[in-house]
């Protein structure tokens, strides 16, 4: 295709005019910030609402007659339905788009996570933490997705990492606003939940006007809407996604196939092996520290989620600086260390330990800008939601085990055996990716779709 010419099916008063710019060159617009604001604040919503079951539940046990394994459940219930939510999404957004569930999860989320303060029993409330699990578990999907195929190549990776930054935000701020409302009584623990449908109910208005990917509108043939979407929202001066790599859908058993195999189990392997230690540590580190006859918990648990913030936004300075698989292998092994000098040392002081929390909880957040950056660079457009949304189910279900075994492991056999096992996990993750993990930086879209161009045919 000649660089001015109009992709197939766009017609030619409508074609973007000579030494226009290409859609993955575009300059940044108000419409590309609008889009970054509505992914990074649901991500925003997805933290918190996650992030404030713990410090609830430490309330609710009692009042509920919540024992360990109950108080598992619930931790874990969330992440279940992120599980089932991620792995259901992905396919349906690769067939039908990803702009219905973007305008509408939030919504929704905001209702379900409203009616948690109205719960009477563990039965009630894990109903709906599982609720709430999946509607989070679609938008883990549409999100990135999303803002991956609006972003400008020279852009990408940076704005993506604001995801990283906003999830661990929202889950700091959760514990923030967890521990302002510890003191206000025994109904506290509803306020809590309450509190996590606002952020739910702010971003869902600035989603509505949100449009459909062109990209994907490229790949599924329909031209027309996508030119029109590229120019009412960046402008005659560039190009829609080129039509000449358009493919027909690909099946989502193709993240199978020869082509896309390594990566699929690349996306899985690092994502379940970076959050199982990530939420089981972080959902009870208040009990993993007092286990550690750590004194003022609370404190502890401020410096370990303070550490997630600083850790996400040390990473979106760093995703760009090194290669990804530096950037992922090394930070596996750094986390390893930390949880292994934890596991490992029969008592150090505290103000050491709680460092060693802190280094584990920056280093792993740190990498988490790979989870929004990396994964959905793994996989083409026909099927990187439903990718996405493996990777995502892979990891929920080790998290959401994680997280129901480590009240249970810290009460029968003690926090170092429970740290043992995080370790254990951490350095699978490292090793798995030093053996698979494949270099992705400075890709753009056509070219992330050329890696994996065999498993068209298939």
């Amino acid at each position: 295709m000649d660089v001015g010419q109009a992709p197939a099916g766009v017609n030619e008063a409508s074609a973007p005019p000579a030494g226009a710019v290409d859609y993955d060159e575009a300059p940044v617009t108000a419409f590309h910030r609008r889009v970054a604001v509505a992914s990074v604040g649901g991500v925003f919503c997805d933290g918190f609402g996650l992030g404030i079951i713990g410090i609830a539940l430490s309330i609710a046990a009692p009042q509920l007659a919540l024992g360990p394994a109950w108080i598992g459940l619930l931790g874990g219930a969330s992440l279940a339905g992120l599980f089932a939510g991620a792995l259901v999404t992905g396919p349906v957004a690769d067939r039908v788009g990803r702009r219905p569930v973007f305008t509408s999860n939030m919504l929704v989320a905001a209702g379900v996570s409203a009616a948690q303060c109205l719960a009477t029993n563990g039965t009630e409330l894990l109903l709906l933490r599982l609720a709430i699990g999946f509607i989070l578990g679609t938008d883990y999907v549409v999100s990135k997705a999303l803002l991956t195929e609006f972003m400008p190549r020279s852009l990408r990776a940076r704005r993506l990492s604001f995801l990283s930054i906003a999830w661990a935000g929202g889950y700091a701020c959760a514990y923030g606003v967890g521990a302002a409302l510890s003191s206000a009584g025994p109904g506290s623990w509803r306020w809590m939940l309450l509190a996590s449908a606002v952020p739910c109910a702010l971003i869902a208005p600035l989603r509505l006007g949100i449009a459909e990917s062109p990209v994907w509108l490229v790949r599924r043939g329909q031209m027309e809407r996508a030119a029109r979407i590229v120019r009412e929202s960046f402008g005659a001066a560039v190009r829609p996604p080129r039509a000449d790599v358009a493919a027909k859908p690909l099946p989502w058993s193709a993240l199978f196939s020869p082509a896309c195999r390594a990566r699929t189990l690349v996306a899985c392997a690092f994502f379940t092996c970076q959050v199982v230690p990530y939420f089981a540590v972080g959902t009870f580190v208040t009990q993993v520290m007092a286990a550690l006859h750590l004194s003022g918990g609370y404190a502890g648990g401020i410096v370990y989620n303070a550490a997630l913030v600083a850790g996400a936004a040390a990473g979106v300075l760093t995703v760009d600086r090194i290669s990804r698989r530096s950037f992922l292998i090394g930070s596996f092994l750094v986390a390893a260390g930390a949880m292994l000098a934890l596991s490992a040392a029969s008592s150090l002081p505290a103000v050491l330990t709680i460092a060693l929390f802190a280094l584990f909880a920056g280093v792993v957040s740190a990498a988490s800008n790979l989870v929004y950056v990396y994964i959905p660079e793994l996989f083409p457009t026909t099927v990187r939601a439903s990718g996405i949304g493996l990777a995502v189910a892979a990891s929920r279900v080790g998290s959401a085990v994680g997280t129901f075994v480590l009240p249970v492991v810290l009460s029968e056999f003690g926090a170092p055996t429970a740290l043992g096992a995080c370790f254990l996990i951490l350095l699978l993750g490292a090793v798995i990716c030093w053996r698979f993990a494949p270099e992705t930086g400075h890709l753009g879209l056509d070219a992330l779709d050329g890696l994996v161009a065999p498993a068209r045919d298939g």
